[in-house]
């Protein structure tokens, strides 16, 4: 069995969901979360944190999801790093967008259960 602990970025611009989130994932003992309400935020500990998956919401302030995907797939040190977006934009073509066009690793819309989010970060995290 594999004791590693995997380390998640999250970036979402809503507290209670940061939290939520943090404590589904936490209380399992598999995983350490580090998490910011800040997109620019999330691009530097993206760099210094090195995370296993990166879980990313669209909708935000400031700079939005899509902008914070690109800066992190456009630089050498972060673009290998896995993103699964996790949004409420529920419509297939948003899926089809993030998934095939913005080639994401993984899309999650919310409200969401929580052994589907375990599932691909697992499957991300080999």
């Amino acid at each position: 069995m594999n004791d590693r602990i995997i380390k998640i970025l999250y970036i979402e611009d809503e507290i209670d969901l940061i939290e939520l989130v943090t404590l589904l994932l936490e209380r399992s003992g598999k995983y350490k979360v580090t998490a910011t309400k800040q997109g620019e935020e999330g691009i530097v500990l993206a760099k210094t944190n090195k995370p296993d998956v990166i879980l990313l919401d669209l909708m935000m302030p400031n700079i939005d999801g899509w902008d914070v995907f690109r800066q992190i797939r456009e630089d050498e040190e972060t673009r290998s790093i896995p993103i699964v977006i996790v949004t409420s934009q529920a419509q297939d073509i948003d899926k089809v967008l993030g998934l095939e066009i913005a080639k994401a690793d993984g899309y999650i819309t919310k409200p969401f259960e929580p052994n589907d989010l375990f599932t691909i970060i697992d499957d991300l995290a080999k």
